[in-house]
C-alpha cells in the first residue's frame, strides 16, 4: 500500500479565494501532511471558488478515480446557502458524495459552515439543522463550523466579510488539523 492521500473538496473558503498561491488553510496542511496523516502522504486540494454541492457531486467521481484517496473531506454547502438553493437538494447531494467516496474505499469526513447573520434567523437555523441532520444520518466525522476559531474576528476577514485573510489561514489549519488527526485515527 502506498502513502495515504487525503482529498479536500470544498469551495472558495478552502480554495484560498483572494489569497496568494500556497496561503490557504489546505495549502498549509498540505505542506506538512505527515502531521495530519501520521505518515508520509499527500493532501490534495480539489476546491473551487463558487462550488455548490451539485457541482461537487458532478466532479467527485472523476476526482475519486484520478486520485484514489484514502480519505475525503467534504467542505461544501456554503454556496448552496448563500444562493438560497433548496436545503433538501444540498442534503441529498452531500449524502450522495459521502456514498460515492465510501464506495470508492475512502473514509469520509465533513466540515460544515455557518451562514452570515444577514440571511435571517429562520434560514440560518434551517441551514444549520440541514447540515447537522446529514451528519447525524450518515454518522461521518463532522466538524460543524470549520471557521469557528476566526468567525467572530472581523479583522481576520477580507473586505467582503466572507473570506478569511491570509492571517486567519494558520488558525483554520490548526483547527481543522486537530479534527482531521482525531477523525483519521479512528
Amino acid at each position: 500500500m502506498g502513502a495515504p492521500t487525503l482529498l479536500i473538496v470544498g469551495d472558495s473558503l478552502s480554495a484560498g479565494y483572494g489569497l496568494d498561491r500556497g496561503q490557504s488553510w489546505v495549502d498549509l496542511l498540505a505542506a506538512d501532511p505527515k502531521e495530519i496523516l501520521g505518515t508520509d502522504g499527500q493532501i490534495l486540494n480539489a476546491s473551487i471558488s463558487g462550488e455548490t454541492t451539485t457541482g461537487g457531486l458532478s466532479r467527485l467521481p472523476g476526482l475519486l478515480e484520478r486520485h484514489q484517496p484514502d480519505a475525503v473531506l467534504i467542505a461544501l454547502g456554503a454556496n448552496d446557502g448563500l444562493r438560497g438553493l433548496p436545503l433538501t437538494t444540498m442534503q441529498a447531494n452531500l449524502k450522495a458524495m459521502f456514498q460515492l467516496a465510501t464506495d470508492a474505499g475512502a473514509q469520509v469526513l465533513y466540515a460544515g459552515i455557518e451562514l452570515p447573520r444577514n440571511y435571517g434567523g429562520p434560514f440560518t437555523r434551517a441551514f444549520r439543522r440541514a447540515q447537522d441532520q446529514v451528519a447525524q444520518d450518515t454518522r461521518v466525522p463532522y466538524l460543524p463550523f470549520f471557521l469557528e476559531p476566526v468567525a467572530l474576528n472581523r479583522e481576520l476577514f477580507q473586505e467582503d466579510g466572507l473570506h478569511p485573510k491570509a492571517e486567519a489561514q494558520s488558525i483554520i489549519a490548526d483547527y481543522v488539523g486537530v479534527f482531521l488527526q482525531e477523525s483519521l485515527s479512528k
